[in-house]
């Protein structure tokens, strides 16, 4: 699963924004949450976790006016994928809009 976000801030205030809503996720959802992984490689935040035992992992890349999250679902939440797909891109509209 692949979506682009346009934003029009600089990288820096993308990945705080970033940052501070992924917080946010796991203070609210982390109970229903195993083995959490994020980590910063430059631009790049990579992201792994498990949820009801099935395990999704992923990047989320931070360019000059766009983020591309780029995940794998389990085989299990694919009939899901386009409700998903829709929650993130309606969650993301919000985080980076200027």
């Amino acid at each position: 699963m692949r979506i682009t976000i346009p934003h029009k801030m600089n990288k820096s205030t993308a990945r705080e924004r970033i940052e501070t809503r992924l917080h946010q996720l796991l203070n609210t959802y982390g109970r229903y949450l195993s083995e959490v992984e994020h980590r910063w490689e430059g631009d790049r935040l990579v992201f792994s976790g498990k949820a009801k035992g099935m395990k999704a992992n992923g990047t989320v890349d931070v360019t000059d006016n766009e983020v591309i999250i780029d995940g794998k679902l389990p085989l299990l939440a694919k009939p899901f994928e386009p409700r998903i797909k829709s929650q993130i891109e309606k969650e993301a509209g919000e985080i980076f809009r200027a």
